[in-house]
């Protein structure tokens, strides 16, 4: 009768040696991309419901928030502001690569001059491209006289926030960015740190660019969730299988063990 010992002894040849590594090194795997994608799920989580909450505050004035060459803080994104003043039309731009409702086109800025010296960048919207890469867009002209704007609040575009590179050489009047401190170079007034994605307008104009939609706020990172939970659920299969495997081996073993006795004993009857 074989021992216990003996029966495992095949644990230890090279081959199961190298089972037991990788088992001992995907489960501790499995667990930091499990956290990890927990610890993904409670940060949008914790920026959906910033967002959600921003999106249905009450509107304040603008300068409650942000100041001309002060940035607007990433927790005030996408509150909603409200600011007067007049437009400025000879330095407005078109912001190149802003596809909506599934087709190319640009944003319209257009500075809002809200008093001396100071003026904030206001998104007036959406127009789409022209029926080449050369055409200009048709785009609405901005309001005169006194206006006062309503919109979400948006902190400054970078490479890094946005995923779009910078580069030089575009045509005159248009930018990738909507980057005030770039933008502001040589404009003869301060600009916040920021912009105002316009949702409403006073008075209303006959014509304007199509709203940007409001921000998709999403599951809140339940797709996180959903994978950090799976991950550790590898590590129950992982471990299951190594047991699996192993209880097998010991049945195979045992079996054939047992077929190699009774082989022997009917030999030994037939030789008696």
């Amino acid at each position: 009768m074989p021992t216990l010992e003996g029966v495992y002894r095949f644990l230890l040849t090279p081959r199961w040696l190298a089972l037991h590594v990788v088992v001992l090194l995907v489960i501790p795997a499995f667990v930091f991309l499990g956290r990890w994608q927990f610890g993904r799920f409670e940060e949008r989580s914790a920026n959906s419901d910033r967002v959600t909450s921003n999106i249905e505050a009450a509107p304040v004035p603008l300068d409650r928030l942000a100041a001309p060459g002060q940035q607007v803080r990433q927790d005030d994104r996408f509150r909603t502001v409200t600011v007067a003043g007049t437009y400025d039309p000879s330095h407005a731009l078109l912001v190149r690569r802003r596809p909506q409702a599934g087709m190319p086109g640009y944003y319209v800025l257009t500075p809002l001059v809200t008093g001396p010296g100071t003026a904030v960048i206001v998104n007036r919207g959406w127009v789409k491209a022209g029926a080449t890469a050369d055409t200009a867009p048709e785009v609405p002209p901005a309001p005169t006289g006194q206006v006062t704007v309503t919109g979400r609040l948006r902190p400054s575009e970078t490479e890094e926030s946005s995923g779009i590179r910078e580069r030089s050489g575009l045509p005159a009047g248009q930018v990738l960015l909507i980057n005030p401190a770039k933008i502001g170079e040589g404009l003869p007034y301060q600009l916040v740190g920021g912009y105002v994605e316009l949702t409403e307008q006073q008075p209303k104009p006959a014509a304007a660019p199509e709203p940007v939609p409001a921000p998709d706020v999403g599951s809140g990172g339940g797709l996180n969730l959903a994978y950090g939970v799976q991950w550790w659920l590898f590590i129950g299969i992982a471990i299951a299988g190594w047991i699996l495997l192993i209880r097998r081996e010991v049945a195979e073993r045992r079996a054939q063990e047992s077929s190699g006795a009774v082989v022997a004993e009917e030999a030994e009857t037939a030789a008696n």
